[in-house]
Order: C-alpha cells, then structure tokens, then sequence
C-alpha cells in the first residue's frame, strides 16, 4: 500500500487542525506504476489498476476514482498531460509541499514511499503557520 492510501485518515486529520489557515489540494499527476509500465505488485493487490492516461478527460476520470475510492475530501487538481508540475518537481508517485503565503515553497517532501513523512510536513506547517500569526 502506498503511504498516500495508507494515510488518508491522517491526512484529513491534519487537514482539520489546519484547515481554517491553509489551503490543501491534492495533484493528481501522471500514474506512477500504469499497467501497461512498472506496475507495482502493491496495486496489483489492491486492484489499482489504470493504465497511463491518454488524454486529460481519461486522468480526470482516473483522478476523480481514485479520490472517491480513497474518501478524499480535500480539492484534487489534475495536472495538464505535459506532465510540467510532475517533471519539475518530481512528483510522483507521492510527494508532499508547503506553500507559505508569500508563493515559497516551505517544505518539500522526498519522494514516496519511502521518503513520504507526514509529522515531518506537519511540523513545517506548524512553524509556516506560527510565523503567519507572527507577520499577520
């Protein structure tokens, strides 16, 4: 299972402490393990089975499925089939960032699984959030 599946609930937990001072989105981008690629026995298991997009209507659909199966409440945005968001920030297959109020990237995550670390991502938003209050 990959961290993102495997910790949806803590997701939309934090989420909830933070919700009244920052704006979550999740990116839905390219698949990372397509059945017709490097499909991963973990999705294999657990039926997650899509093949890579052909067009952005297919990865919305395969986006807004996958929010659905996983109960996603946050806003999905699906990201245009050049991949730029992807290829710029290594995003997939999960990949977690902060955004401060001023456009800066506070924190970013190491790609997942392995590096997916989310009392990591809390912390930063804990600080980028107290250093709003400090400037607001």
């Amino acid at each position: 299972m990959t961290p993102l599946r495997a910790q949806v609930e803590r997701i939309e937990q934090i989420r909830s402490r933070f919700d009244d001072q920052v704006e979550f989105f999740v990116v839905y981008v390219q698949e990372a393990h397509p059945t017709d690629g490097r499909q991963s026995d973990s999705n294999v298991t657990e039926g997650v089975l899509f093949r890579q997009h052909q067009s952005f209507d297919e990865r919305e659909e395969v986006a807004q499925t996958c929010s659905l199966d996983l109960h996603i409440t946050l806003p999905v945005l699906v990201e245009e089939m050049d991949n730029v968001i992807d290829k710029a920030h290594g995003a997939a297959p999960e990949r977690l960032y902060l955004i401060d109020a001023d456009g800066r990237v506070a924190y970013h995550g190491g790609a997942g699984p392995h590096f997916f670390d989310l009392d990591e991502w809390e912390q930063a938003l804990e600080v980028c959030v107290a250093k709003a209050e400090v400037a607001g």
